[in-house]
């Protein structure tokens, strides 16, 4: 397997765009993302969305690292609150409130990780051209 990762911080003065564009580059150089339009859209709006509740919510600065492992994009953003995110239930009257609902819907699989110093949140693309991985070989086979 071959893995390759890209890290970067995001302060708030920089904003969720400079993110959105720094991602689309990284991408740019994975051999799938010309091919898979629909999940480099889902990465980037899941970025978006991660980001904007680290500086939002947790009044932080973002860290965010990818990293391709041949099978899955790992997108995983840092920020300095101990709290999990809240999941709020669905809010027709609100225009907030719905980034991690959006974030699970586009990605196949997402999960929090608390750190001493906060927390990070890792959402898994599996982008439909990417291989499957290797079966494990038992000592039965």
């Amino acid at each position: 397997m071959r893995a390759v990762g890209w890290a970067q911080s995001f302060p708030v003065s920089r904003g969720v765009r400079a993110c959105r564009q720094w991602t689309r580059e990284r991408l740019e150089s994975l051999e799938w993302a010309g091919q898979s339009p629909e999940t480099v859209d889902a990465v980037l709006l899941s970025v978006s969305e991660l980001v904007t509740n680290a500086h939002v919510h947790a009044h932080s600065e973002a860290q965010l690292v990818l990293t391709w492992d041949s099978h899955c994009l790992h997108v995983s953003v840092h920020d300095s609150d101990p709290l999990p995110p809240d999941q709020k239930a669905e809010d027709l009257t609100t225009t907030g409130g719905r980034g991690l609902a959006i974030v699970d819907a586009l990605a196949d699989s997402w999960h929090t990780h608390p750190q001493r110093t906060g927390k990070t949140v890792t959402a898994c693309f599996v982008p439909p051209v990417a291989p499957e991985p290797r079966a494990q070989v038992t000592a039965e086979d």
